[in-house]
């Protein structure tokens, strides 16, 4: 089991991941200027930092972006006329509002497009699964 990490540790890795830079991530830590650059890699070495570190940046991720789940029940509603496109919709005298349309066909069509690739219902090449033999004669053998 990994030994748990000093405040100063976590807080050197918490700035890593915002800072990306592993001296200054230290310094900011608290640790001495004169020893910065080697204590941030000789942190990074570490086990136990370099696990908070890799759990804090999938949390990230998983917050960030969007799952394949995600993407395809987005690319369902488009499809099915669900989501609306905000548009600029002129009302007079050089003002402008916000007005909600339908999506149009085409990105319907595009969104239907995405999904049918996703699942491979058109096929674009066709596969051959074959074998042919080669034989090769060299000049003067019969």
């Amino acid at each position: 089991m990994a030994k748990k990490l000093s405040a100063k540790q976590k807080k050197f890795a918490d700035l890593y991941i915002k800072l990306g830079n592993a001296t200054q991530a230290a310094i900011e830590a608290g640790y001495s200027k004169n020893y910065a650059i080697a204590q941030g890699y000789k942190l990074l070495d570490n086990v136990g930092v370099k696990t908070y570190i890799d759990k804090k940046l999938k949390e990230i991720e998983d917050k960030q972006i969007a799952k394949a789940e995600e993407v395809l029940k987005y690319l369902t509603s488009i499809m099915r006329g669900e989501e609306k496109e905000e548009t600029l919709k002129w009302i007079g005298e050089g003002e402008q509002a916000i007005s909600d349309i339908e999506v149009s066909a085409k990105d319907r069509i595009k969104a239907a497009e995405l999904i049918g690739k996703r699942y491979g219902i058109w096929k674009d090449k066709v596969e051959v699964d074959d074998s042919i033999t080669i034989n090769i004669k060299r000049k003067g053998e019969d």
